[in-house]
């Protein structure tokens, strides 16, 4: 039977505080939010799109915990963190945020081995780093550590603490200019649900298959970040009315290729080196090319991006595939054991722990290594640049403009970066952590935690100052569960009419949207074919496109609840691009190479662009504002 609207049944749902997401920022959130909600008798409501237990970008697990200051351990301030954040990310950040992760971090990698998370420590007890900043940890099931902890806080709060799983958020439901809760749909039942709440928490992560993956066929869907993260933080918060930033950073990183495994543990622990296949090591042959990107090109760490760069000229004049010697490395380390015994035992030990980086967070590169016979003590492994991707914990930065804590800021900064609540939006009433939280990067999964217990903490402030229930008109609820449902009925109306569902003038599937939109991106918008360069005229058609895929999305068709999930990823993905080609047309500079290159400005003009490029949507169309970058520390 054909599914309907009409077949829905809708649920509505009251709350105080209602956090959308079931990642690394919700469990965060969720654990503060119960804390503080227990003390001023408010009702806590999650509504994640999959399962808490694997939800989010840390879904399949983790080899390290990458932002520890160890502000005991190794008596350094959050300033120092400020630092390297605002350097890798070639001065563009907002250091209020940043200062204000790096300050509660340690006390959250603190809970999370107090929940049960293994990390690495050394024979005096002292936990083992890989790099500056980053803790190795057995972390396959460190997910569902930090889900367990936020269930059970929910629980401790008995009927005001509710989670429902399997509801995939569509729509912002607004009494103004204050958000007043949520629509979505279960992707398991027909159900249409209404989430009247006081204040929204977001958090629903980055976007990946905005643009075309390198993995295809076979391998579609493929990608260095989780495959289900489609930019439902930046559709929701911006339908919303929020203002967001950095949309034009996005982020590529290299790792080994065609399954994407992680590079860190082999930099940073095992010491190797990475080459050409000619055997130049890039970041030494090409040093020269740093001093064009001064200051942050001349100190270290050298900039993710800039590393990234300085390989792509390497591959890109013929002299790949570059590779990461993993069979140096390990012969390094095992023969700074002068024992030949102890040589043995320590092949084994470093063998163990090359395929075990794998197996806590990439399973699928240790079955790819299995696969083609790969013994990393023998020979090395090919690198690869990936496929861009919007993520703001990482290395990327787009996200929301949030509001910092007062308590940082300057004489200057305040009247920019502070109104009222800490990470509140600027959409009263919305507040934002993780992938969602924009210039503010190198959080990673931890720092996410964080940043989600420091939002909830400020929702619940908010609510207590603000404590009616928003108004909600029925016209509203009804006009968004049309939109949310209407993929349903166009294929409904038309599926009869030709012999393959798949093909039909009247509509168009989920898959062949998100294919056009992957074609626009990538060779317009500085992807893989176009080895990610760009320029005015590429981008001026890449808009003209998108404006007539936004066009044939009403006719977006969906034949159950899983295309229904897809057809509104596909939106989402939209936004995502829409915002990314703006604000990168916007900003007439080339600042991150290695990340995209527009080759009609290809230098970095910090006399002109040391500054934010923000972007909103006002009244339907969308809205550049620049905005100042201040200095706290």
């Amino acid at each position: 039977m054909t599914l309907k609207s009409t077949d829905f049944e809708t649920v509505e749902v009251t709350t105080d505080l209602l956090i959308i997401g079931g990642g690394m920022a919700s469990c965060g959130a969720t654990v503060e939010a119960a804390y503080w909600a227990k003390k001023n008798n408010i009702k806590v409501t999650v509504v994640d799109k999959a399962a808490m237990d694997r939800s989010g970008a840390v879904a399949m697990g983790l080899s390290a915990l990458n932002q520890y200051v160890g502000m005991k351990a190794k008596g350094r301030s959050p300033a120092d963190y400020v630092n390297y954040v605002r350097q890798d990310l070639m001065g563009v950040s907002r250091e209020d945020l940043v200062f204000d992760i790096a300050r509660h971090v340690d006390g959250t990698v603190h809970l999370l081995e107090k929940w049960g998370l293994p990390i690495w420590t050394d024979a005096d007890g002292n936990y083992v780093f890989e790099g500056a900043w980053q803790l190795m940890i057995n972390g396959e099931s460190y997910k569902i550590i930090v889900a367990e902890a936020a269930k059970n806080a929910m629980a401790e709060l008995g009927d005001a603490g509710e989670i429902y799983e399997r509801v995939f958020i569509t729509e912002p439901l607004m009494d103004g200019d204050k958000v007043a809760g949520a629509v979505g749909f279960s992707t398991r039942e027909n159900k249409f649900y209404v989430f009247k709440a006081k204040a929204v928490f977001c958090a629903m992560g980055g976007a990946v298959h905005v643009f075309k993956p390198r993995s295809t066929g076979e391998g579609f869907g493929r990608s260095w970040y989780p495959p289900f993260n489609s930019g439902s933080s930046v559709y929701f918060m911006m339908k919303a009315g929020a203002e967001h930033t950095c949309q034009e950073v996005r982020f590529i990183p290299v790792r080994f290729k065609d399954a994407y495994g992680p590079v860190g543990a082999w930099f940073l622990l095992f010491k190797s080196r990475a080459t050409t296949a000619l055997g130049g090591e890039y970041m030494v042959e090409n040093r020269a090319e740093l001093d064009k990107w001064a200051p942050y090109g001349l100190v270290k760490p050298i900039p993710a991006n800039l590393r990234n760069w300085l390989m792509m000229m390497d591959t890109s004049t013929g002299k790949g595939p570059a590779y990461m010697r993993t069979e140096e490395a390990i012969k390094a380390i095992v023969d700074s054991e002068p024992d030949p015994k102890a040589q043995k035992k320590r092949l084994k030990e470093v063998e163990s722990e090359a395929w075990e980086d794998f197996l806590d967070m990439t399973i699928s590169q240790a079955i790819l290594w299995a696969g083609t016979n790969t013994a990393p003590e023998e020979k090395p492994s090919e690198l690869q640049a990936c496929d861009p991707y919007f993520i703001g914990s990482h290395s990327g930065a787009s996200g929301a403009w949030l509001s910092g804590p007062e308590d940082l800021q300057t004489a200057e900064s305040k009247a920019d970066y502070f109104w009222g609540y800490n990470r509140m939006a600027t959409t009263k009433g919305l507040f934002a952590a993780g992938d969602a939280s924009g210039a503010s990067s190198h959080k990673f999964s931890d720092g996410s935690h964080a940043e989600g217990r420091i939002a909830a903490k400020a929702a619940i402030a908010y609510i207590v100052d603000n404590n009616t229930q928003p108004n909600v008109d029925a016209g509203q609820i009804e006009a968004t569960k049309k939109v949310t449902l209407q993929a349903t009925d166009v294929f409904a109306e038309s599926c009869e009419q030709t012999t393959d569902p798949d093909i039909n003038e009247n509509y168009i599937i989920p898959e062949q949207y998100m294919y056009r939109l992957q074609k626009i991106m990538d060779e317009y918008a500085g992807g893989v074919i176009a080895n990610f360069s760009t320029n005015k005229p590429l981008m001026d058609i890449g808009l003209e496109l998108l404006t007539f895929l936004q066009e044939d999305s009403e006719k977006l068709a969906a034949r159950d609840l899983h295309e229904l999930l897809r057809a509104h990823e596909c939106l989402h993905r939209t936004m995502q691009a829409q915002t990314h080609i703006r604000t990168m047309y916007a900003r007439e500079e080339t600042r991150w190479p290695g990340y995209y290159f527009r080759a009609d400005t290809p230098k970095m003009d910090d006399a002109n662009w040391l500054k934010f490029i923000n972007i909103k949507l006002e009244n339907g169309e969308f809205k550049m504002i620049d905005r100042k970058i201040h200095t706290i520390c």
